[in-house]
């Protein structure tokens, strides 16, 4: 799509412009094509332009100025933003009045503005026992001093007391608070009732806004819990940093959560009954409660923050309260008094004691809840993590729920949540039954065998624990008995070898994150410096470095992060969340510490922006009724220890889509929207706004704005200018000052008539482009569209500067602050950058648009395939994280995905039950199963790769055999699985030796496990037990086994267990229960057993597996929604989870050699040691690499992963060559694929090869070009000669004319050609074929196209050949199987020399510059070959040099030399490496591309590089020559890259002159392109389909014809010239069918198109028109066949079910369906005109179907009249078998044109013959026979001829009147396709993608 700035009333005009693509995201130079006009400017006329409507730019450039009055003063200090005097007119209009404002301090702007009261007030006490009253912290303005340790608040304070709670002036209730007298503790209480909580509660302090200040560590609460009810207490804890920390507890809880701002605990109350409820409602009986909160370590287990104060309290309904108490010291409640004095307790004072009568225990009566534990030794500061923020503690360990652990009436201190337990009547003195979270610890050190925990992890370094015994109670007859011994009792565990410590902590650091967006895409940020990008990635925050790709992150948001801003100087970043109500957080930018968090009055902040010193934040969202609500925050004193403070706050009517801070005054700002653009002010404390003048452009939908900003030394002022952009195309640039529109344009689409790709068009789709985004530098303006395009325009608009083409809608830019690169991301989940002076794009992240289901790794290439359900597959690399390949599907979604083991091949499930193979060599398809009738829940292979297993949703589970290529079913077992087991990495479990399959099923309530070969069960454990919390019976949810020499299979459960069975016996070995509140869906144990891995809700856990009595896991957060996937890298070095995004963490624990268990483990065996890859990973780093500006990263190859195997067998046919396997190559270099051997027409009988005096056809076109070759294109630019390969055939051609020459005689495919130096002899080399033993090598006279010589020596391909430089020598190579190097003299063409190469080799070549020498290329080697003639005979010396390490790991795949003594060398890599050949060493190597380089030329100073990303690219290696003599210490910093072009596929071929100024290129994809490289252009010469074409059709004037092939493409070409005049493009869909409308259906420009695709759709084309004018969707199933009726006005279509649809062909309708061939697909049908009247039917038409089960059904129709008679009906017999060549050949019926009573028909017979149907008759009237079974057919409309294709590539012409034949040879496949031209001038075949042109002699 190109586009054009048009004026709103005026014309367009175009103008050539450059193109240069860069992968995916094509980066585009040159002009405009597009006028510009100002919609409110004065015209003007440039010199010389000839463009009305444009104005001079430049400095020079008049149009209205800034007055001084609008400069931004200078600052000399800082001031408050609102501070600034307004200067007058600067943004409000001369008459406009503020009105006066209401309240003191609170503006009143024309918007509804509001601006907050004070934002805080200090509230402290009135008296106290010490005169000592310091301001509460965090309540005052944002200079507020941290509250002082009060000496007022010792021992204790009595809280209700000293804020007079009585008297609720500095205190509130709500609803039913009254004041009542307790029985119990005879004295009065407060009750607190109501069946709403919030809407009863008394409330400390009484505003928000006012802060108790309370700075004591223990916070004690004196209360009861009412009956049957629920409660809820929170408090507002201050930290150390200003953070408010909301800590809430309640029985309403189920589960305990944590936020970065928020922490609940649930309250459990314990009725002492076997039947009991752990959380719920307040049992009968409940007892006066002393809670006992120490807040300190609240805060520092799980937050990892410093305490600060106590801000507030709310006591919330239904209990009953005493009081509230703070103090440092930790009270005993049941010791008071003096006698205690002397002990080492702190007794509980008497005013907080409660009463306790004479002969009765405290604890009876009352309940003592201490939370946090004291077991939970925690140190006296927060943790450091090294390298990390603060913040990044919630990214490492922290605590996450049990399922509500239950503790007695003795002190409580094991839980992550209080527990109380009260009395029943039918209590005993049994233990609880419920499991404990920790052990109780007693005096006796008795321990629990099966302890578990789930909770914070605090490690002493001792090597064991230690748990103060104090204030343990034991339980002895029903009594307690208190020790009050303070000794420190060590805790021994069970064996020595779990006294290692689970350590480090945390033992996972975040690594890397794949991913970008979440909430949305259109936050990415320059970093001030230019050298980093800021994005969001769901929670997280990254910083990516775009020259080096490290990341860094800032972690601490708990949901997506909706919102980015950065202020100028980069030390401050904001971000905000998208949960309601949204959360926003500052950052030091260059350390990562969080330095404060607030909460927004906005509901969702959609947009941030900072002033540029940072100290203004304005924020943009909804308010909780939906408003639209402004909001500007001072943020000058947070860096400085001070808070947050709101400004002003403002409503707005109108919509904001964007709202930014200008950058020359922090009080002026300016939103856009809904048909509004607004100019802000902050002015005291109010916010005003105003609208711009917008005149006619009052409705657009505005996207973004942007500020001009000003060039150095132009005059301030004029930055006042806003640029403003429309989902419309408009770009409005608005005056600031003058508060109007200065200019208005606007985008609009348009065709390209001219420029690089002349025979490309476009469509336009609407009235304009719609604009997403907008950034400004101050010399052009850089506008992202959705079309895909990111265009750079200078700010006059009068030319495009550059363009580069995306994947999908631009949905943000950002230009850099330098100006020269420009960020772009788009809504597909794409993000890079467009670097302006290499014009090349770089592309820094990828990201899958939707959750990953689940992932896999593979071991030998490193990389990561994962599942979205955004139904792709991609394929990671896992060193750095870059997309490889990217799989998609349209029609089913794909579930699961595994690797084979030891084969590049991966497997897939997808929701339809399909299983498919995938080739990560050749991208395609290989094998698809559909045994499955469900979904796939489960895919896994054994560790060999010989057996595979998949499960269903159905129940059925399948196993597949891998060894066999065709990947056969062995077996398919139904309700064996679970049937509504979720899709889930952990629903199949393989035993690591391969020999034992474990899954969940056939019920959820069992594991069955079976031996993996023969299916047997051998094992089935029942885990059905009853769940006491929930009532219903246990189910497994995943499995997964451990090492084999541990045995073990461990099961996760839905009541939060994990199960460690015996995998052998089903025993339980242990359990781990209360892992997580929700179940388990994926775990992974180590290779070592030492780590297991747990996916628990949005978080990843990691459980020392090796310590029996472990304290619990380490908890890592940072997904922001749920983790589906976990598992470890092959290595074991890193852990991947995915959910959101996709997580690589660390391991940062060292293998231990002291980690034993029984027996060795196969995996660890196989693999490298520890301290091996630590070696090597140092001997990497010790070879640092300079690198050039790194070229663009390719688009990953796409493939639909619907496409299916080929037609035929069971559908698990393989698409690859059967046999013994092959040497594989790298797929940068592994460019010729010989095609299938056939059977030559000279094998056969019957076959008639006619004289060339008397051929009936003389071959005149060949369409297309073998891109399948390698080398196999030549030109010759000082003589013109221009030769290339298609299949057979070697093509000369005359670029000026067009005109072809044909010089057959090859029995298989060409592979590649050499031209001599003198441009007289042309070798080509083709394949072998059936009929030779070797390849043959043929020689050719250039001057006559005659060949002198046949040699052949080869017995594989001929991979390379070349000509030495004086032409005496021809060296020929062998391809990867052969090995073989020959040499031939040219005189005679005798074998001069020959050798097997000991390895593989890739490229060839002669010394330019000493024919005696050459060099091979291969595997790390390279191989120079000295010649040395001895008379007649030659020997060859061979000197070997291995590849330097610092080159890269890769293979040589090409080569060629440049000045001497210098030989280029590419790597499969992307490495290009420099060699001095007289030295025999490497010194020079650069990163050249990230695919294999698979081409190099050079001249004296330019190198050209292809690679098979399709990047071709021109480098300045002059001063190479230099860096000689510098050996290895050379630098390739002085290479750089001149040029870059993308093409449309891989390159294979190139020839240049001799500067390298222009050449031709050839590409895979089957594209000849001709090279400028000083105008930067790339011109198609050469171009076909890229796959098989499925048929051909002639316009009525026999001017044009069309093809369409599987590539989706309808293709209409010249047919005088064969020239591409218009191509329709469908995506992922293959056009499997066409017709062209006849003569009589109207005018010439209503020729129509009819094309139907394999989703079932028919689609009309206007050829005229070039568009589509109608689609529709007349069949379910994949069309095979269409036609238009003989007046055009009806579409008969069938499709490969067998039924035929009539349709209307102007409006689309379907009227009828005819199901006569149901079952069998429709092969062809053929339309004429009624003239035999003897047919006994009606109608104006005549028309045949023919369907596969050889059945021909007649029909007579009269369309108008909605009449379709059955004529006839024909059944032809066919055999059990049909020789074929693998092919079933088709069914074809055509009427005769030269007799309508008659029709032929070819198809699968007892015999090869054409019968001949006489439809008067009723009979068969002739037979002619044929040597072969025929492919196709086609019936000469003017001549009695006859043409029939063949398998065996042949093409027979039958001369029906006479009875003689002619057989032709050319093509390279089956021919599958012929037709006639309607005059029978021309005969066109086709055979795969290859077109072959006849003309016809005159008969």
């Amino acid at each position: 799509m190109t586009a054009e700035v048009a004026p709103l009333s005026g014309s367009r005009c175009q103008a050539p412009r450059c193109m240069s693509r860069a992968g995916r995201a094509d980066a585009k130079a040159g002009s405009s094509s597009g006028a510009m006009a100002r919609g409110s400017a004065r015209r003007a006329r440039v010199p010389g332009s000839g463009v009305p409507g444009s104005r001079v730019g430049g400095r020079g450039a008049q149009g209205p100025r800034l007055g001084p009055e609008a400069r931004v003063p200078a600052r000399a200090e800082y001031r408050l933003p609102g501070a600034h005097p307004r200067a007058p007119g600067a943004w409000l209009p001369s008459g406009a009045r503020t009105r006066p404002a209401r309240l003191a301090g609170v503006g009143v702007a024309g918007e509804g503005a509001e601006s907050p009261g004070p934002t805080g007030s200090c509230l402290v006490p009135e008296a106290g026992p010490s005169s000592a009253v310091a301001p509460a912290r965090g309540a005052g303005p944002p200079d507020a001093r941290r509250p002082l340790p009060a000496a007022w608040q010792h021992p204790f304070l009595n809280v209700f007391r000293h804020f007079r709670v009585d008297e609720w002036k500095r205190s509130a209730k709500q609803g039913d608070v009254a004041v009542v007298t307790d029985k119990t503790l005879k004295g009065a209480v407060y009750r607190i009732r109501g069946s709403v909580s919030a809407a009863n509660y008394i409330q400390l302090p009484k505003n928000s806004t006012q802060s108790l200040g309370l700075t004591g560590r223990y916070l004690y609460v004196l209360f009861r819990p009412l009956p049957n009810k629920h409660f809820v207490i929170h408090l507002d804890v201050s930290t150390e940093d200003n953070q408010v920390i909301r800590v809430s507890f309640s029985n309403l809880f189920k589960e305990f959560k944590s936020t970065a701002t928020r922490l609940q605990f649930p309250f459990v109350l314990e009725a002492r009954t076997p039947q009991r409820d752990l959380v719920g409602l307040v049992p009968h009986g409940a007892r006066w409660t002393f809670l006992q909160l120490d807040l300190q370590d609240i805060l520092l287990v799980y937050l990892n923050r410093r305490y600060g104060h106590l801000k507030s309290v709310r006591l919330c309904a239904s209990l009953l309260v005493r009081n509230l108490y703070t103090s440092d010291l930790c009270f005993e409640p049941a010791i008071s008094g003096a006698p205690w004095a002397k002990l080492p307790v702190t007794p509980m004072p008497r005013e907080m004691a409660f009463p306790v009568p004479k002969g009765e225990s405290w604890h009876d009566r009352y309940v003592h809840v201490r939370f946090p534990s004291d077991s939970l030794k925690v140190p006296s500061k927060p943790m450091e993590k090294s390298g990390s923020p603060p913040e990044a503690v919630l990214l490492g360990p922290g605590p996450h729920p049990l399922p509500c652990p239950v503790a007695s009436s003795k002190p409580v201190r094991f839980s992550v949540s209080p527990v109380v337990q009260t009395p029943s009547p039918t209590a005993s003195s049994q233990a609880p039954l419920a499991p404990r979270p920790f052990p109780e610890v007693s005096l006796s050190q008795e321990r629990s065998e099966a302890s578990n925990a789930d909770g914070p992890r605090f490690h002493s370094l001792e090597p064991w624990a230690r748990v103060k015994a104090s204030d343990v109670h034991t339980a002895a007859a029903g009594t307690h008995v208190l020790t009050h011994e303070s000794t420190e009792v060590p805790v021994a565990f069970e064996d020595a070898g779990s006294c290692k410590r689970f350590l480090p902590d945390p033992i996972l650091r975040l690594k890397g994150v794949i991913g970008f967006g979440g909430h949305s895409t259109r936050q990415a940020l320059w970093t001030p410096d230019g050298t980093a990008v800021v994005y969001p990635c769901h929670a997280v925050i990254v910083v990516l470095l775009v020259d080096t790709g490290e990341q860094r992150f800032f972690l601490g948001h708990t949901d997506k992060v909706s919102a980015l801003a950065l202020d100028g100087s980069g030390s401050l970043l904001a971000s905000a969340q998208a949960r309601t109500p949204s959360v926003i957080r500052l950052w030091d930018f260059q350390t990562g510490r969080c330095l404060c968090v607030f909460q927004s009055p906005v509901h969702v902040v959609c947009s941030l922006s900072f002033s540029d010193s940072g100290a203004l934040l304005c924020g943009v969202g909804k308010d909780r009724h939906g408003r639209t609500m402004v909001v500007a925050w001072g943020t000058g004193q947070v860096g400085l220890g001070g808070e947050v403070v709101v400004l002003a706050k403002a409503h707005t009517d109108f919509d904001v889509q964007a709202f930014r801070v200008t950058f020359f005054d922090e009080t002026r700002m300016a939103s856009c929207g809904q048909g509004s653009v607004r100019l802000w002010r902050l002015r005291g404390r109010a916010l005003r706004s105003c609208p711009v003048d917008l005149g006619e452009h009052h409705v657009l939908q505005f996207t973004d704005l942007a500020f001009k900003q000003a060039r150095d030394g132009c005059p301030e002022p004029s930055a006042a200018m806003l640029f403003v952009c429309s989902r419309s195309g408009h770009i409005l640039e608005i005056d600031c000052q003058c508060m109007v529109v200065r200019h208005a344009r606007r985008l609009l689409p348009t065709q390209t008539l001219g420029g690089p790709h002349p025979q490309k068009q476009t469509f336009s789709t609407g009235p304009g482009i719609a604009i997403s985004s907008l950034s400004l530098s101050p010399a052009m303006c850089a506008v992202g569209s959705a079309d895909g395009y990111l265009r750079l325009w200078p700010l006059d608009f009068s030319s495009v500067l550059l363009e580069a083409e995306h994947e999908g809608p631009v949905s943000s830019v950002c230009v850099s602050p330098d100006g020269l690169r420009v960020l772009s991301a788009t809504s597909s989940g794409h993000l890079g950058f467009l670097d302006t002076p290499s014009r090349v794009y770089h592309m820094l992240a990828r990201s899958h648009t939707a959750p990953v289901l689940a992932l896999a790794t593979e071991q030998r290439r490193g990389q990561l395939a994962t599942v979205s359900q955004d139904r792709t597959v991609r394929i990671w690399d896992l060193a750095t994280l870059q997309q490889l390949y990217d799989f998609t599907s349209s029609e089913e979604a794909p579930c699961t995905v595994t690797f084979h083991p030891t084969r590049p091949i991966f497997f897939c499930g997808f929701s339809s039950g399909a299983v498919r193979s995938f080739s990560l060599e050749a991208a395609e398809v290989l094998v698809e199963h559909t045994c499955h009738q469900g979904a796939i829940t489960g895919l896994t292979a054994t560790p060999d790769g010989r057996l595979l297993f998949s499960s269903c949703s159905r129940g059925s589970l399948a196993q597949y055999n891998c060894a066999d290529p065709q990947w056969h079913v062995l077996r398919v077992a139904a309700d064996m699985v679970w049937p509504d087991a979720p899709a889930s990495p952990s629903t199949l479990a393989v035993s690591r030796d391969g020999r034992l399959l474990a899954f969940v099923g056939p019920s959820r309530h069992t594991v069955t496990v079976m031996g993996s070969a023969s299916l047997d069960e051998l094992l089935r454990v029942d885990i059905g037990t009853l769940d006491l919390a929930s009532g219903r019976l246990d189910s497994a949810m995943a499995v997964c086994f451990g090492p084999a020499a541990l045995g073990h299979l461990l099961v996760s459960t839905s009541s939060n267990r994990v199960m460690v069975l015996d995998a052998a016996s089903g025993r339980i070995i242990r359990e781990l229960p209360g892992v997580h509140p929700e179940p388990c869906s994926s775990l992974m144990l180590s290779e070592d057993a030492r780590f297991l891995l747990m996916a628990a809700g949005r978080a990843v856990k990691v459980w020392d597996y090796t310590t029996q009595a472990n304290p619990g896991p380490q908890v890592y957060i940072g997904h922001s929604e749920p983790v589906q996937a976990v598992t470890f890298s092959p290595d074991q070095q890193q852990v991947l989870s995915a959910g959101d995004a996709i997580f690589l963490w660390d391991i940062l624990a060292t293998t231990e050699s002291d980690q034993r268990f029984p027996g060795p483990s196969p995996a660890c065996e196989a693999g490298l040691g520890t301290g091996q890859l630590e070696d090597a990973a140092s001997r990497a780093s010790e070879l640092p690499r300079q690198q050039v500006p790194k070229p663009s990263q390719a688009s990953p190859p796409r493939l639909g992963i619907c496409a299916r195997p080929p037609e035929g067998g069971d559908g698990t046919s393989d698409t690859k060559n059967s046999g013994a396997p092959r040497t594989t190559c790298p797929a940068s270099h592994k460019a010729f694929t010989p095609a299938r051997a056939s059977r030559g027409p000279h094998s056969a009988k019957g076959t008639s090869l006619p004289p060339a005096s008397s051929e009936w056809l003389r071959l005149k076109a060949v369409v297309g070009y073998s891109g399948n070759g390698r080398a196999n294109m030549v030109w010759r630019p000082d003589t013109g000669f221009f030769a290339y390969t298609c299949g057979r055939l070697v093509v000369v051609e005359d670029l000026h004319s067009g005109a072809q020459q044909h010089w057959p005689g090859h029995p298989a495919e060409i592979s590649t050609l050499a031209l001599s130096h003198s441009a007289q002899v042309l070798a080509s080399a083709s394949g072998r074929s059936s009929t030779t033993d070797h390849c043959q090598i043929r020689v050719w006279d250039v001057s006559g196209g005659l060949c002198q010589h046949l040699i052949s020596h080869h017995s594989t391909t001929v991979l390379a050949l070349a000509f030495s430089p004086d032409d005496r020598l021809l060296v020929t190579l062998g391809d990867h199987d052969g090995r073989t190097l020959a040499l031939w003299g040219t005189a005679t063409y005798d074998l001069v020399s020959s050798t097997r190469l000991p390895e593989p080799v890739h490229g060839v070549a002669f010394n330019p510059w000493d024919a005696g020498e050459l060099a091979c290329v291969g595997q790390g080697t390279v191989t120079f070959w000295l010649l040395q003639q001895r008379g007649a005979d030659i020997s060859l010396q061979v000197h070997r040099e291995q590849v330097p390490e610092t080159v890269g790991a890769g293979e040589l795949t090409s080569l060629c030399y440049g000045a001497p003594p210098l030989l280029y060398c590419g790597t499969s890599s992307g490495q290009v490496c420099v060699w001095d050949t007289r030295a025999g060493r490497c010194f020079l190597s650069w990163e050249a591309d990230d695919g294999g380089i698979g081409l190099l030329l050079c001249s004296s100073s330019r190198l050209v590089s292809g690679s098979s990303t399709g990047r071709l690219r021109l480098w300045a290696v002059g001063p190479v020559s230099e860096l000689r003599c510098k050996g290895s210490g050379a630098r390739s910093s002085s290479v750089f890259m001149e040029r870059e072009l993308v093409l449309d596929g891989a390159v294979v071929s190139a020839s240049f002159d001799g500067s390298v100024d222009m050449g031709v290129v050839g590409t895979r994809a089957g594209t000849l392109w001709f090279i400028s490289w000083a105008e930067g252009t790339s011109t198609r010469l050469i171009s076909g389909h890229r796959s098989k074409v499925n048929e051909v059709v002639f316009g009525p004037g026999e001017s044009h014809c069309a093809t369409c092939g599987e590539d989706g493409s309808v293709r209409v070409w010249a047919l005088a010239s064969m020239e591409l005049v218009i191509q329709f493009q469908v995506l992922n869909q293959s056009c499997l069918c066409l017709a062209w409308s006849p003569r009589c259906c109207g005018r010439p420009e209503q020729q129509r198109l009819a094309a139907g695709y394999g989703d079932g759709s028919l689609r009309i084309f206007s050829v005229s028109r070039t568009a589509m004018e109608l689609k529709m969707h007349p069949h379910p199933v994949a069309l095979t066949t269409v036609t238009f009726s003989t007046d055009g006005q009806t579409v008969l279509s069938g499709d490969k079910d067998g039924l035929v649809a009539v349709s209307h062909s102007r409006t689309g309708m379907t009227f009828r369906v005819l199901s006569d061939h149901q079952g069998a697909a429709i092969s062809t049908i053929c339309v004429t005109r009624k003239e035999c009247e003897d047919l006994g039917v009606e109608g104006t038409d005549l028309w045949l179907a023919a369907s596969g089960d050889q059945r021909v059904s007649v029909w007579a129709s009269d369309w108008l009249r909605n009449r379709c008679e059955l004529v006839d009906w024909l059944s032809f017999p066919m055999p059990a078998t049909t020789e074929t060549q693998g092919h079933l050949p088709p069914s074809l019926a055509a009427f005769c044109p030269w007799d309508g009573a008659l029709l032929m028909y070819v198809g699968p017979g007892f015999n090869k013959e054409v019968i001949i149907y006489d439809l008067s008759q009723k009979q068969v009237v002739e037979k002619i026979p044929l040597p072969f079974f025929a492919m196709s057919l086609s019936l000469s409309p003017g001549t009695r001829l006859l043409a029939l294709g063949f398998a065996e590539c042949m093409l027979r012409l039958v001369d029906c009147a006479t009875g003689t034949a002619q057989d032709f040879a050319g093509h390279n496949n089956a021919v599958h396709l012929c037709r006639f031209t309607p005059s029978a001038r021309l005969l066109f075949t086709a055979a795969c993608n290859e077109i072959l042109v006849w003309e016809v002699s005159g008969r």
